[in-house]
């Protein structure tokens, strides 16, 4: 299905952010799922534009104002697919920064390949990263702090972005030839981060466990005008099955 008339494609995912909000600010675009073996267990967690775009503004506040993020600056995004994930991506992008996914953020790495920012929910890999800059996300949705310690110097995302304002202008915009994302396979540039003939109106359902493959889905739904059901975890069949009925689920990726 094409995209609709009202998204250009030549855009970035801030100002495809700022459409959703301006044609619907209440509809759901992502649900998420928690099934997982963790605190989250049997969290549901839904956002419409309008507080995406809250999340995002916060997020990238913090990035540019704290972290001096811009464009140019790498922020490796080490998070599993979330909603917390998708506004951290997208307020990346709102500084006009690359997401850099794929990578084992606990690794010692040389020093050409360490992030300007880190961004994770790993408090080890907080700990034992060369980033200049290194944020420790709570994936539990009414977190008000940390729940593991806060390695010294690390913004505790939880407790602090709230702090942070609900309106977002960036200080600088990137070029069509930024760098916007970076993984093993290489790097994408801005003019070439929103799709061009893929892109889907859909309720979509996704269960994949990459990031990458993520957030490739989540710029091809939200470009379409669409929307996603993330499940995380093994709900089983039955269950499963319920819940994509109940949520209106009209593709599976």
């Amino acid at each position: 299905m094409s995209t609709p008339a009202r998204f250009s494609l030549a855009q970035s995912p801030s100002t495809l952010l700022t459409a959703l909000v301006a044609s619907d600010p209440g509809r759901p675009r992502i649900t998420v799922y928690d099934d997982t073996d963790s605190p989250t267990r049997g969290e549901r967690i839904e956002l419409s534009a309008r507080v995406l775009a809250n999340w995002v503004a916060k997020a990238a506040n913090l990035l540019q104002e704290e972290l001096d993020a811009a464009p140019g600056t790498v922020v490796r995004l080490d998070l599993p697919p979330h909603w917390r994930t998708l506004y951290w991506a997208f307020a990346i992008w709102s500084v006009g920064a690359c997401v850099e996914v794929g990578t084992d953020a606990g690794a010692v790495a040389d020093a050409g390949a360490v992030p300007d920012v880190l961004v994770t929910d790993d408090a080890q890999a907080a700990a034992k990263t060369g980033a200049e800059h290194v944020v420790l996300v709570t994936l539990a949705g009414l977190a008000r702090s940390a729940t593991s310690p806060v390695p010294s110097g690390a913004v505790d995302e939880a407790r602090d972005l709230a702090t942070h304002g609900d309106v977002f202008d960036a200080w600088e915009e990137p070029g069509v030839g930024d760098g916007a994302r970076r993984s093993a396979t290489g790097t994408t540039a801005y003019g070439a981060l929103l799709p061009t003939g893929d892109a889907t109106a859909a309720r979509v359902h996704t269960d994949t466990s990459d990031t990458a493959a993520f957030l490739d889905l989540a710029l091809r739904v939200l470009a379409g005008d669409g929307s996603i059901v993330l499940t995380r975890g093994a709900p089983g069949t039955e269950a499963l099955e319920s819940r994509l009925a109940s949520e209106g689920v009209t593709l599976r990726a």
